[in-house]
């Protein structure tokens, strides 16, 4: 072929550009899993890469500026949240999503729609996320809610703001497809973050962990 028209064809037919992926990190809340996933996400940059991290507890503020924590309420904000993640693969983002999704239907959305789909499960017993929780300042989602969901249970007690609480109110549900699972009742956040930071370097094309 010419090389002029080699240029042309190069042109109107550009290489295509890597592809995204998708590392979900998701566990009952109190897991440790926005810890672990902070920590992978600090040493994603200092690697050089640039992942975009999607937190649900920050993007349901943008999607529903004065929620109501129901349930269609919840199902209308996974929707969302899964499609900017699969638009931020397409666009060959690294993303990072920090969600407990406690519907296996929700991450799979997420799953069947990008190249390259991890789900990272922070595991742990409910005993362990609800004595992490209980420490846990008040910020972006309520503080001791756990307890506060109990008594809801106990005295039908009303909490304005309080949705249905995973763990107590929703069961979630594992994904025997889940590509890691991180036990994390036991386990530092250095050590828990190492962890996971490892596994998400191992899928990354060009990295090498062990060096």
């Amino acid at each position: 072929m010419p090389q002029s028209l080699l240029t042309l064809s190069s042109a109107l037919c550009p290489l295509p550009r890597e592809q995204g992926r998708v590392f979900w990190f998701t566990g009952l809340p109190g897991s440790g899993k926005s810890s672990i996933c902070d920590y992978v996400l600090q040493q994603l940059r200092e690697k050089g890469h640039d992942p975009l991290l999607l937190r649900m507890d920050e993007r349901r503020k943008i999607y529903f500026p004065d929620p109501q924590y129901t349930s269609q309420e919840r199902q209308e904000a996974y929707e969302l949240f899964a499609q900017e993640a699969v638009q931020a693969a397409e666009e060959g983002r690294l993303v990072l999503m920090d969600a407990s999704a406690p519907r296996i239907s929700m991450r799979r959305k997420v799953r069947s729609r990008v190249p390259f789909f991890a789900e990272i499960y922070i595991k742990c017993f409910l005993t362990t996320a609800m004595h992490r929780e209980r420490n846990r300042p008040e910020g972006l989602v309520m503080a001791d809610m756990y307890a506060k969901a109990l008594d809801r249970r106990k005295t039908g007690r009303d909490y304005p703001g309080l949705g249905r609480v995973i763990g107590v109110d929703v069961d979630f549900e594992e994904d025997p497809q889940a590509e890691m699972v991180l036990e994390n009742d036991h386990l530092t956040l250095e050590e828990a973050g190492e962890r996971a930071a490892r596994f998400v370097l191992e899928n990354l094309p060009g990295e090498n962990p062990k060096s």
